[in-house]
């Protein structure tokens, strides 16, 4: 185990103070437990399989998940999205796929089911310090939809990652810019909520307040009197009941009209 600076250690802790390991192999599991006990972690559990993982998630509240690509009974695209789509605190935490299989295919199919990070088997402690370093001390943005629930997938960074550069459109924007983009994303979303309503909809109700509270926000940053007005109409609908397609539909209307924005078939 490579030497680590203490204070990167203290920065980490509040995400490797508590772990879950999610591997049939007890090999691969073992070599994980020692490594992120090296890192700080106190409280390690490990499971074998999907839903002996999810029982773990839910006792543990993980501060960052480990998990096989595959294997009896797990499948780690699936125990992610389970994960981002359920009502646990750690809903939002950090999901590394650990897994020998680092094809185009499975590494876009991780980050697309939420995962944060990629990590190819067999690697080093350094290469695994890099990626619980990222994604501890380099949020990304919440995306809270009804197609895709989990980070920021632009910001995807996996050091595996061999598709195309990112887009200019992808970099952080900054003051005004990023203001206009983050309302404009919150738009699009409450758009695409509403059109797959009935797909799913808990999530999209869950979609829908997620992103009238950062509307609300950006309104009130921006002293933007309409827009505290049309987002409050929409939060007065959600606190009324438990929210339909019909009584949700004229308030997120008004707020779409007034930003003209177009729903779309993914967020993220």
């Amino acid at each position: 185990m490579f030497a680590i600076d203490r204070r990167i250690l203290a920065r980490i802790e509040p995400v490797t103070k508590r772990v879950l390991i999610v591997d049939p192999n007890p090999h691969a599991a073992r070599l994980l437990n020692d490594i992120v006990k090296a890192l700080g972690a106190r409280d390690i559990i490990i499971e074998v399989d999907e839903e002996r993982a999810m029982k773990a998630a839910a006792a543990l509240e993980p501060g960052i998940v480990f998990t096989e690509r595959t294997g009896p009974g797990l499948a780690g695209e699936s125990l992610s999205r389970r994960i981002r789509r359920s009502d646990m605190d750690c809903r939002r935490a950090p999901i590394i796929m650990v897994t020998a299989e680092a094809t185009a295919t499975t590494i876009l199919g991780a980050r697309d089911a939420g995962v944060h990070e990629f990590l190819r088997k067999p690697f080093t402690s350094g290469d695994l310090f890099k990626r619980v370093e990222n994604v501890a001390l380099k949020p990304r943005d919440w995306i809270e939809a009804v197609g895709y629930v989990g980070p920021d997938r632009r910001r995807f960074n996996s050091g595996e990652y061999t598709g195309p550069a990112k887009r200019r459109g992808d970099r952080a924007a900054s003051g005004a810019a990023a203001v206009e983009a983050a309302k404009d994303q919150a738009m699009r979303i409450l758009a695409s909520a509403l059109d797959q309503f009935d797909h799913d909809p808990m999530q999209a109700v869950r979609a829908i307040r997620e992103q009238a509270a950062t509307l609300k926000t950006i309104a009130m940053k921006v002293s933007d009197t309409r827009l505290v007005v049309a987002v409050g109409a929409l939060e007065v609908s959600l606190a009324s009941g438990p929210g339909t397609k019909e009584t949700l539909s004229a308030p997120i209307g008004a707020l779409l009209a007034m930003h003209q924005a177009q729903p779309m078939k993914k967020a993220g």
